[in-house]
């Protein structure tokens, strides 16, 4: 009943078959129902089937990785540092990349829970649970499953964030007060990428108050 579920993973490698557009509204759609705070949908999805640009998107993140780590002194670090470049860069194989973007989500209740004046770490006590980027993590999770439910794979990238303003530059996509959140490349997988690491026994995650 819930192999739509298990059947997810997160995909890296693609086949070289393209994702019909009625099959990307359908994924965009489905991510759209997910349960969004105040029903604010605070999210945009740029959808990008052009290689080329992938490509280029890539290398600007591989530039600012490669710039960053000539910072580290230590040569076995630097070497770990690129080597994760790769996981940073792979999405060009796919046939489009999904750009997910998350709008501002206003803090309401702050002044009457904490008073006038609270300090620093009552704000930031207050905004931990961060409603915004919970909207946007719910949209994506729906979308990898609608997309696996369809046959295809995607992974969940944040890792290139490091250059998101380069990236949100280089798109040309803007609205007002919205930020790149994380990158979703999509396409049918090799099947050797059906596969999941394990998890952890429930017992170790799981607490049940009587």
């Amino acid at each position: 009943m819930l192999d739509y579920i298990y059947n997810r993973h997160s995909v890296r490698e693609f086949q070289d078959k393209d994702i019909p557009e009625e099959d990307l509204k359908e994924i965009l759609k489905a991510a759209m129902q997910a349960p969004s705070g105040r029903n604010l949908q605070n999210w945009h999805f740029v959808v990008v089937q052009n290689r080329g640009k992938l490509k280029d998107i890539a290398n600007i993140i591989k530039e600012k990785g490669k710039l960053a780590t000539e910072k580290i002194a230590d040569e076995k670090e630097k070497q770990k540092m690129l080597a994760y470049l790769n996981y940073y860069t792979f999405f060009p194989e796919a046939p489009v990349t999904i750009f997910v973007f998350a709008g501002p989500y206003p803090t309401t209740g702050m002044e009457l829970f904490l008073g006038s004046n609270p300090t620093d770490q009552e704000v930031k006590d207050f905004n931990r649970h961060q409603p915004g980027i919970q909207n946007i993590g719910a949209a994506v999770q729906n979308l990898l499953l609608a997309a696996s439910t369809l046959g295809y794979g995607g992974c969940w990238m944040t890792g290139p964030l490091y250059a998101k303003n380069e990236i949100q530059e280089y798109l040309g996509f803007k609205k007002e007060c919205y930020h790149l959140a994380c990158m979703v490349p999509l396409g049918v997988p090799v099947a050797s990428e059906l596969y999941s690491p394990p998890r952890k026994a429930l017992g170790d995650v799981m607490t049940i108050i009587r």
